[in-house]
């Protein structure tokens, strides 16, 4: 009787001879093989606040305030309702994150991906890294392919060495600073246009 490769020769009983044939069928079998998965090692570490901030003056607050006033009076006599209710949380929004500073988080490069807080990211779900410095502050930023957020933006610590993280990073994923979008552009210009404190 002649066996396929993945079926198993019956086992000799004591006494029984074996033929060459099933010798050969036994031998043929792929053994199985373990694949021990690597252990998360922690490559650099550093905590810095969660996002940017930056101590705004009272002319922030006003001119937030006048551009609202107006928004909601102009949708008033439209009777969009709807649209003054998002426009005012949205300014409550802008007033929380302009006066309340951040907690901090600790970050980790590790060689499986970047944990952030609570959050892991695998190298498989990040695309390109740039740098970007903004109110003094030195930021990494890394492409998110798998969903909401589109950006991760980590603020640097003083005492990382931006080289090291470049090095480490550069091992794994691209470096290359990504062309301005349509709203990055937009909002670009808004900013310059209509500054809202000095």
């Amino acid at each position: 009787m002649c066996y396929s490769n993945n079926m198993k020769a019956p086992a000799a009983e004591p006494g029984v001879e074996v033929s060459e044939e099933q010798n050969q069928v036994q031998e043929s079998e792929p053994s199985r093989v373990v694949v021990q998965p690597e252990p998360e090692k922690t490559l650099l570490t550093w905590k810095a606040p969660a996002r940017l901030f930056k101590k705004r003056n009272r002319e922030y607050y006003s001119t937030i305030a006048v551009i609202v006033v107006l928004l909601c009076v102009i949708l008033l006599f439209a009777k969009e309702f709807l649209l003054i209710a998002v426009i005012l949380s949205l300014a409550f929004v802008a007033y929380v994150l302009a006066s309340v500073a951040p907690s901090e988080v600790e970050h980790k490069i590790t060689n499986k991906g970047i944990r952030t807080g609570e959050r892991f990211y695998l190298w498989s779900m990040l695309g390109r890294f740039w740098f970007e410095d903004k109110w003094g502050q030195e930021m990494l930023l890394v492409e998110n392919l798998s969903g909401f957020p589109g950006r991760l933006t980590f603020l640097l610590a003083v005492e990382i060495k931006k080289e090291e993280l470049e090095k480490i990073l550069s091992a794994r994923i691209v470096k290359e600073k990504p062309a301005l979008t349509a709203i990055d552009k937009a909002a670009k210009w808004l900013q310059e246009k209509v500054p809202l404190d000095s």
